[in-house]
């Protein structure tokens, strides 16, 4: 009973704001309003306030709130272990296989020159000044890649 009578002085306050601002030429705001305070006497007709005011008093009703909380956090939990895991377990399996594929057998050893340390005793090899000074297929392949 005391629902309904605040939902009803809501709804006739947020009405009497609508007209003022009716008054003021701000139709858009005052139809806004309107339709906003019109919302809590809808509610009351509906039967929606009467029974959140039981739910709202009854123990049963609070503990299954509690449930779906628990049941939420755990769904919640789950999902960002799954996420810091990097997905299921079939899609954990299905990435390390294609990364194993992906590597080349020879992918482990440098792909440019030796190590830039000399051995001693041995001279420096000098850069061959037949070859082009530098080969950009290579560049020009991953640009190509990409479009550029």
């Amino acid at each position: 009973m005391i629902a309904e009578t605040v939902c009803s002085a809501v709804s006739a306050a947020g009405l009497g704001i609508a007209a003022v601002s009716a008054y003021r030429k701000r139709f858009l705001s005052a139809a806004r309003l309107a339709g906003y305070s019109l919302v809590p006497i809808g509610l009351v007709l509906t039967g929606v306030v009467g029974w959140a005011a039981d739910t709202a008093f009854s123990l049963k009703a609070w503990v299954g709130f509690g449930m779906l909380g628990v049941a939420w956090l755990v769904f919640l939990g789950t999902r960002a272990v799954e996420r810091r895991r990097g997905g299921t377990r079939k899609e954990r399996r299905a990435a390390k296989a294609a990364q194993r594929e992906a590597v080349a057998p020879a992918a482990s050893a440098p792909s440019l020159g030796g190590s830039s340390r000399q051995a001693p005793g041995r001279p420096a090899a000098k850069p061959q000044s037949t070859a082009p000074a530098e080969d950009f297929s290579d560049i020009e392949a991953i640009l190509k890649k990409h479009g550029i």
